[in-house]
């Protein structure tokens, strides 16, 4: 059960009315439900979410976010994006190797970047040039800002989701 009350669409504002069914084309998850009750912060947050990662392949960008919700523990994160791994097109045989910190079911480039968030969300101030030297072998300038947002990102959802006790809202799966 969640820490804190939830805006549940009945008790919404028109504001969180509006993002609910325009944004969220009327289902809320407990995170947008726990940040309703700042309705700028969960624009900016649905906004801010939509716009990170863009410029990676979007099984990339689901792999990164599931192994850091996996390092972190993060029950919320890791059951939301086991299924966009899913819909990715990434097979069972990855996720466990995500799970497992086992990259050898991918390519280079994505064993690269994610090796690096790994790393990242280890040792946050662990990044060096050589780092850097082997993620712009195969990735753009753009491309390593974007990974270095999802990694952060999928590190702030972890740590609000978590202690808020958020609940996940669907059948979960285990890897």
């Amino acid at each position: 059960m969640a820490r804190i009350s939830l805006i549940e669409p009945a008790q919404a504002s028109s504001e969180v009315k509006e993002i609910y069914e325009g944004k969220l084309k009327g289902k809320p998850g407990s995170i947008q439900k726990a940040l309703a009750h700042r309705p700028a912060m969960l624009g900016n947050f649905l906004g801010f979410y939509a716009s990170v990662g863009r410029s990676l392949d979007r099984k990339l960008y689901e792999a990164v976010y599931l192994r850091v919700s996996l390092i972190n523990g993060c029950h919320y994160c890791s059951q939301h994006h086991i299924q966009g791994v899913k819909r990715a097109g990434l097979t069972p045989d990855h996720m466990k190797g995500l799970k497992d910190g086992n990259y050898a079911g991918f390519g280079a480039p994505e064993q690269t970047a994610l090796r690096y968030a790994e790393k990242l969300t280890r040792t946050p101030d662990g990044a060096s040039d050589t780092d850097f030297t082997e993620l712009k072998k195969d990735f753009s300038d753009e491309q390593v800002v974007d990974l270095h947002m999802l990694i952060g990102l999928a590190n702030l959802t972890n740590r609000v989701t978590g202690p808020l006790a958020l609940e996940v809202g669907f059948p979960e799966e285990k890897i």
